[in-house]
């Protein structure tokens, strides 16, 4: 049943995002669309409409054609949904960039895309003016704040000359009234960059279709009714897509923030009304943390999703009056793999009655039945890694490394295939070989270990690929060792993730091995802090004559992470 439920949508209008977006600007056009929480700012979906129209019009007139490429490096996530809406309506393909970015990790990826333009902030400039000499001469869309925003600065830094430098304001002022470009289901609307584990980080490219697919199982259980909060960044599948292209979907309310603060969330929650948040890792503990009270359940918060899934989720959920938990696994190259929706508190009332909003428990279940997705109590101890079933639009399979599917419970390779047209990636941009071997055998092969039990349920053990996970992102050791040995005075590194003391993230170590003996971990250490993104910076920086290897010169890892372990545990004791 679930698959016909995917399979009618498609080739209809229900499919397209923009469509949707003109189809509630047209029929409830007083609604509000975003809620801007950092200027409390309410946002309906026909003012916005106009305004992403106005954007896209003037991207036109300025010669922009159906599948050009904007690369977009912004911090702010309203500027920034103004801008996706409007190149996509443009015809364009939206390339978000971290914002974090700077040096070489942010010239590779405007180089790799080759964009016809560049969207930025007047707080980026300087940023992009350090690498001039590494870019081609491209024209350069800068918002600037005003005095009384909340991210006004008062540095006023001038782009460099070799760039035309273009006024965002002055593109919120062109025609107002719906583009004509016919875009289809297979167009490109997006090249989001994954990280790369062994080489640079390659672009992902999507279909408008992915839209579709990527928010259709979060999109399933609200309605218009519902809030989604949000407070992730926009280069991230879970802002851009599981929130805000999914509320425009919906028809209802996205309540945006910068970013994530455990000590203003419960009052975010308070002021927007929002029924449903996506929380990260350690976000959880961080408001576990807080001290109880009794008004822990006075909150409209009904929907929480949570990647991955923490043994305390039942705890989590009966304290603050969480009624679901939805998890799953997917990635930005394939849309949703598993999936499922837990019921936490049965029949008990979480939310109070009166802040209720959105479907009710018993919908919630008929919905989930009719999708073929688990129901499941949240009282039940799930096996650590659990992910749920398949979901209406993969199949889904565990192999070995020679591409046979594995036994009930024995690990191997999480591997999909889509049972319909364009709902994964189409490709790695610009990179047929890496194309060709992640699709090997007619199977998406994800780099993730798991297993699947009896019941057909599947699980999450382990990374295969050299992955950190460390403040909500996804690093490759790659990328960390690749900028390391950019300093001048180090010769080999070797940098991986272990266990982090607090949440299922991880923390990041680097064994270094210096050219000469003038260099030191803390010397090192504030070197990474200028050079290097936060999310970025090692925990644990150690200096070392040599690294161990294999007869073949691998560096043996696993060796280095069992010195740490044991250097950390001694000081414990």
């Amino acid at each position: 049943m679930g698959v016909e439920m995917f399979k009618q949508t498609l080739g209809t209008e229900e499919e397209s995002v923009i469509k949707k977006l003109e189809k509630w600007a047209k029929e409830t056009g007083d609604k509000t669309f975003v809620y801007y929480g950092e200027t409390q700012r309410s946002i309906t979906y026909k003012v916005f409409n106009e305004m992403v129209n106005s954007f896209a019009n003037s991207l036109i007139e300025k010669g922009i054609q159906k599948g050009d490429r904007i690369s977009l490096f912004l911090y702010n996530p309203f500027i920034t949904t103004i801008a996706m809406f409007g190149i996509w309506k443009a015809g364009a393909v939206y390339c978000p960039i971290n914002f974090n970015y700077k040096g070489s990790l942010l010239s590779y990826q405007i180089n790799d895309t080759k964009p016809k333009m560049l969207i930025t902030e007047r707080q980026k400039v300087s940023i992009i003016n350090d690498i001039k000499d590494q870019l081609t001469s491209l024209p350069v869309i800068i918002h600037d704040p005003k005095e009384d925003d909340h991210d006004y600065q008062d540095e006023h830094v001038q782009l460099d000359s070799k760039f035309l430098s273009l006024s965002f304001e002055d593109f919120m002022a062109g025609n107002r009234d719906n583009p004509s470009i016919d875009l289809r289901f297979y167009d490109t609307a997006n090249i989001m960059y994954t990280s790369g584990t062994t080489g640079p980080s390659k672009g992902v490219v999507q279909s408008h279709r992915c839209l579709h697919s990527y928010t259709y199982l979060v999109r399933a259980f609200n309605n218009q009714e519902d809030v989604l909060y949000s407070d992730m960044p926009m280069y991230h599948v879970g802002a851009a897509f599981a929130n805000v292209v999914t509320a425009a979907f919906v028809g209802c309310t996205v309540a945006m923030w910068d970013k994530f603060s455990p000590g203003n969330f419960w009052r975010r929650i308070q002021i927007s009304g929002a029924t449903n948040a996506i929380l990260l890792d350690v976000m959880i503990p961080w408001l576990l943390n807080e001290e109880p009270t009794e008004d822990d359940r006075n909150n409209t918060l009904k929907k929480v999703i949570l990647q991955p899934l923490p043994e305390y989720h039942h705890d989590f959920a009966k304290r603050f009056g969480i009624h679901f938990v939805q998890t799953g696994y997917g990635q930005t190259e394939a849309a949703g793999g598993c999936n499922v929706i837990i019921d936490e508190l049965g029949e008990e009332q979480g939310t109070p009655p009166e802040l209720y909003k959105g479907y009710t428990r018993e919908e919630i279940a008929e919905i989930a039945k009719r999708l073929n997705l688990s129901f499941p109590k949240g009282n039940i101890k799930f096996p650590k890694g659990y992910l749920g079933g398949p979901t209406p639009f993969m199949e889904v399979a565990i192999l070995n490394e020679h591409d046979e599917e594995c036994d009930i419970g024995q690990s191997g390779q999480f591997a999909y295939r889509p049972l319909f047209p364009y709902i994964m990636m189409k490709e790695y941009f610009n990179k047929p070989a890496a194309t060709a071997e992640v699709f090997q055998n007619l199977w998406f092969h994800s780099g993730d270990v798991g297993y699947k039990d009896e019941n057909g349920f599947y699980y999450f053990v382990d990374r295969m690929k050299n992955l950190i996970r460390h403040k909500g992102e996804n690093i490759s050791s790659y990328q960390i060792e690749d900028l390391i040995t950019q300093h001048h005075l180090v010769d080999l590194c070797a940098a991986f993730p272990i266990p982090a003391e607090e949440g299922d993230e991880d923390d990041i170590v680097v064994y270094v091995v210096p050219r000469t003996d003038e260099l030191n971990e803390a010397a090192l250490k504030e070197w990474t802090k200028r050079e290097m993104p936060k999310y970025m910076w090692p925990k644990y920086i150690r200096i070392v004559p040599d690294l161990p290897k294999t007869p073949t010169n691998k560096i043996e890892k696993y060796k280095l992470r069992a010195l740490i372990l044991e250097e950390l545990q001694k000081v414990k004791i």
